[in-house]
C-alpha cells in the first residue's frame, strides 16, 4: 500500500489538483483530529487561493475512496484523520474537547473474547470513551 495520501489517491485514481496537495499534506502533517474548519486555516495559510468549499469536496471526496476516516465526537464536528494510521481508540474530554489517543491490549483481547463467545470473528472496531477529568483530591 502507498504510504502518503498523496500516493493513496494516486493509485486509487483520484485527479490530483495542486490545491489537493496542500489539504493532503496538511492531513499528512496533522497530528491531531482536525475538523474542516481547521484543515482550511492550515491549507489556506500555504495558498491563499484555497476555498473552504474546496476542503469540504477534497475531504469528502478522500473520504468517499476511503483514504480518510471522518470521526464524530458529539461536539457537532466532523473530524478526520488517515485511514491508514495504526489502531487506537479515542478517549474525549468533554470539557476541552481534547482527543486522547490510546491503546490497551486489554481492551483488544476483550473485545475479541466478547464476539467470540457471541459467535463472531471480531474484523474491526472503533472505541470512543467520553470523560470528564477527575477533581484534584
Amino acid at each position: 500500500m502507498p504510504e502518503t495520501i498523496i500516493d493513496r489517491c494516486e493509485a486509487k485514481g483520484l485527479r490530483m489538483t495542486g490545491q489537493r496537495r496542500t489539504i493532503a499534506r496538511v492531513l499528512e502533517e496533522s497530528d491531531d483530529h482536525p475538523d474542516v474548519e481547521l484543515l482550511y486555516t492550515r491549507a489556506s495559510s500555504r495558498d491563499a487561493n484555497i476555498s473552504i468549499a474546496t476542503v469540504y469536496r477534497t475531504v469528502k471526496l478522500f473520504e468517499e475512496a476511503g483514504i480518510l476516516d471522518k470521526l464524530e465526537f458529539g461536539d457537532g464536528r466532523a473530524r478526520y484523520e488517515d485511514a491508514e494510521r495504526d489502531h487506537h481508540d479515542h478517549l474525549i474530554d468533554m470539557n476541552s474537547g481534547e482527543v486522547i489517543e490510546f491503546v490497551d491490549p486489554e481492551i483488544e483481547a476483550l473485545q475479541d473474547k466478547i464476539a467470540e463467545k457471541l459467535g463472531y470473528r471480531l474484523i474491526g472496531h472503533r472505541l470512543e470513551l467520553y470523560a470528564v477529568p477527575k477533581k484534584s483530591e
